[in-house]
């Protein structure tokens, strides 16, 4: 995307002047104060006022630039109290137990936006906002390289934290801002505070001593997903159990750095891209000279990352990351499918010989309340990477489907075994399910 012009700065006279034909800001975003009641402190006066008195004839980037300007200009304590009450509003999404908080842009109307289990809908008790208020609210917590990087790629992502009242520690975040029709969006991921033991996971016995160091100490291990279906969560336990275990050392490469783990067994390094190392691609070629023994990359987004890992992995270390697909085989045809098709045979060659485990989940609605992860594990065995080499991946669902007695298991095999223990309802099984037709057998 190209840089956004921010040059266009109005003077104070420019503030109350839209007579140049450009069309004022929706009625719904300047009335939406007025109704419904707020469950946090009112908005700050300071940011109301700056954004009552932006002009409304500047759109885009000139408008964020006078915002930029006059957000600078504000004294410190009225930028604290924007930081308290966006505090505030997180601090009301963790006590709702909700996973996620969306606000800002036009879309929203005027609303904070909360998923709970799964659902995302409006909070009118912490609501009311024009454009404008959560445009500055949002201004504020961004540092000058993520204003720069929003300007430059229309999106930023950054990591942020809030104490949260009964906390036992600083509740971490995972945070994006993005353009919604030249407004800014904010959407913030808690990262939870608890971390799941890997038996929790319910794996295989042969797969779980293969997340550990001390009896596999090479190879590539993907944890698959679609965003918002556990796949941090999952990583975090395997690294908390090698943590447990290995007298050794830890690279994890993120962007951003979601749970920040305390070095127990292992000495463990946290490398936030675009503010430690510039990007995944340097992380991984850097974390060579740092003496890994595990390197965790948070996501092969590229084919510059995901060359990076396959050699940093051929070089005899054991890497983890994750990729947001919904199955072993389309993990497989992603990683393949990023390469030219002149490279195509060369990549699949050696992903056969690097790869040793993909972990593919889903986080489904439960009988009781909440959800529940299904999973799907493919564990490379020699016919499984004789298909990969050959060209014949299509193949490799049947030998999950067959892999039992080496710990594997198709979505739809985990599914079935969900069902089987009533912690999920035929109807769900059936709407997660990747092969409908191999999951009806299993229920029939």
């Amino acid at each position: 995307m190209p840089t956004r012009d921010i040059s266009n700065k109005p003077s104070r006279s420019d503030s109350r002047n839209p007579s140049n034909g450009a069309a004022p800001l929706p009625a719904k975003a300047r009335v939406a104060r007025r109704q419904s009641p707020r469950s946090v402190s009112p908005i700050p006066p300071a940011c109301a006022s700056l954004a009552e008195n932006t002009p409304d004839r500047l759109r885009g980037g000139g408008r964020l630039a006078y915002q930029l300007d006059q957000l600078k200009r504000l004294k410190a304590k009225d930028r604290i109290s924007m930081h308290v009450h966006m505090d505030q509003l997180i601090s009301k999404m963790i006590r709702s137990d909700a996973s996620d908080i969306d606000m800002g842009g036009e879309s929203a109307n005027g609303s904070v936006w909360y998923r709970i289990h799964g659902d995302k809908s409006p909070d009118r008790g912490a609501g009311g906002y024009t454009v404008d208020e959560t445009n500055f609210l949002i201004l504020n917590l961004l540092d000058e390289v993520n204003v720069t990087r929003i300007l430059e790629r229309g999106a930023t992502d950054f990591s942020y934290q809030v104490a949260v009242r009964g906390q036992r520690r600083s509740v971490r975040l995972r945070a994006t801002v993005y353009f919604d029709m030249e407004y800014l969006a904010l959407n913030m991921r808690a990262i939870t505070d608890q971390l799941r033991t890997l038996k929790s996971i319910n794996l295989h016995p042969s797969v779980e001593r293969g997340m550990m160091f001390q009896y596999v100490r090479d190879g590539l291990t993907l944890i698959t997903g679609v965003t918002g279906s556990g796949k941090s969560t999952t990583l975090d336990a395997i690294i908390d159990a090698n943590n447990e275990e290995l007298h050794g050392h830890i690279v994890i490469i993120g962007n951003p750095i979601e749970y920040r783990h305390d070095s127990k067994k292992c000495i463990i390094r946290h490398r936030e891209v675009g503010r430690d190392v510039p990007n995944f691609k340097d992380g991984i070629v850097q974390s060579l000279r740092q003496d890994p023994d595990i390197i965790v990359i948070g996501e092969m987004r590229d084919p510059e990352t995901i060359s990076a890992a396959l050699e940093i992995t051929d070089s005899g270390h054991k890497v983890f990351s994750t990729l947001h697909t919904s199955s072993a085989v389309e993990s497989i045809d992603r990683i393949i499918a990023e390469y030219p098709h002149e490279e195509q045979t060369r990549v699949r060659n050696r992903l056969a010989d690097v790869l040793r485990c993909i972990i593919s989940q889903k986080l489904v609605p439960s009988t009781s309340g909440g959800r529940v992860l299904a999973k799907e594990v493919l564990w490379m065995t020699p016919p499984a990477r004789a298909a990969i080499k050959n060209g014949n991946i299509n193949e490799v669902y049947q030998m999950v489907w067959e892999g039992t007695a080496h710990g594997q298991c198709t979505l739809e095999q985990d599914l079935f075994r969900l069902l089987r223990e009533g912690q999920i309802t035929r109807e769900t099984a059936l709407n997660f399910g990747n092969n409908k037709r191999r999951l009806n057998q299993l229920i029939q």
